[in-house]
């Protein structure tokens, strides 16, 4: 059976178990003060042209979504995300859990617009009776998006400008960032998002880690008691150098960046494939997320080989299925899922 549900089917890159396996038996200090996560801070610092920064490691993707957020954001105040911002459509409410309302904007194929981000905040202050209404108190945004699609340079200074105009920090989600970095296209650099952004995440569990997220908070910005407050959000590790030596890892030789690059390509054949065959592609976009109308007897057809991720009705009679490649996915695999095609 063919597996393309998701980028984090398979366990980690082979070079990680290996780093892994080699330091089992050493005897380490825990809660990430080790040298290996030491180690990997520093990489992460280099590779963003910014010395200063304060880089964390956490255990997952929600719990670092809902840590930061929580700890930027004032009480009185939400999140201003898409409507379809992964905090407001897949984290199973974490955001408002912690006691944060999600405030959403529309999302253009996936992505949010400044102009709007915007009329948004100054509406909010220009209304009489804003202060008993929740204050917008953080901009969220993920790079790539919910729909694989990217942010250009220009609109993410122009989202920031927006966001730094009411005083508001701006929050980029990397979850899937290893995949934006090398797709084509691209014009965004680690050095730009590190100078533009105010704090954003570097997603280690869907880009070949066994698990983890990195933290970067590039301005001074650091939350009073941060090691604390992840505790209180489950998502600090006591065996934290085992995060720290997958992101050493990673970002040595170049590898989260090259590793990335294989899943964009594969989409990419993908695409091609399916646009060949007649399908017709949900967004454009050059990452390793593909969302593609599909009809119930493709679907059923297909189900017997190959496993999808099931997104939503298209109409009664198609459906939109999301195809998603991984560093792992091979040449064999691919060509396996344009023959069943």
């Amino acid at each position: 059976m063919l597996n393309f549900v998701n980028d984090y089917c398979e366990a980690a890159h082979p070079d990680i178990l290996r780093r892994i396996t080699q330091t089992n038996m050493e005897q380490l200090p825990g809660y990430g003060s080790d040298h290996y996560c030491d180690e990997a801070k520093a990489k992460i610092r280099q590779v963003c042209d910014a010395p200063d920064a304060d880089v964390r490691f956490l255990v997952g993707g929600t719990q670092t979504n809902q840590t930061v957020i929580d700890t930027i954001t004032p009480p009185w105040a939400g999140v201003v995300a898409s409507t379809s911002g992964h905090v407001n459509v897949h984290e199973a409410g974490a955001i408002e859990f912690s006691g944060h309302k999600v405030l959403t904007i529309p999302s253009h194929e996936g992505k949010m617009d400044a102009k709007e981000l915007d009329a948004f905040c100054a509406d909010f202050y220009a209304d009489g009776n804003h202060t008993h209404m929740v204050f917008p108190g953080c901009v969220y945004i993920s790079q790539s998006t919910e729909y694989g699609t990217l942010y250009t340079k220009a609109e993410l200074e122009a989202i920031a400008a927006a966001a730094h105009k009411y005083d508001i920090p701006l929050f980029l989600d990397g979850a899937r960032l290893g995949y934006a970095l090398a797709a084509e296209g691209n014009d965004l650099t680690l050095q730009d998002i590190a100078r533009i952004t105010d704090v954003f995440s570097i997603g280690g569990t869907k880009v070949g880690a066994l698990f983890g997220e990195a933290i970067v908070f590039t301005k001074g910005n650091t939350p009073s008691h941060l090691t604390t407050q992840i505790k209180q959000h489950g998502a600090l590790l006591a065996k934290g150098w085992l995060l720290g030596l997958q992101f050493d890892t990673l970002f040595t030789d170049g590898l989260y960046t090259h590793i990335a690059a294989n899943a964009d390509m594969q989409a990419s054949r993908i695409r091609a494939a399916l646009k060949d065959k007649g399908y017709r592609l949900v967004f454009e976009n050059t990452t390793n997320q593909t969302f593609v109308v599909m009809d119930g007897p493709t679907v059923d057809r297909l189900g017997k080989d190959v496993k999808f991720d099931f997104v939503t009705k298209y109409d009664d009679a198609h459906t939109i299925m999301r195809i998603c490649t991984s560093w792992a996915t091979t040449d064999e695999h691919v060509d396996r899922l344009l023959e069943l095609l």
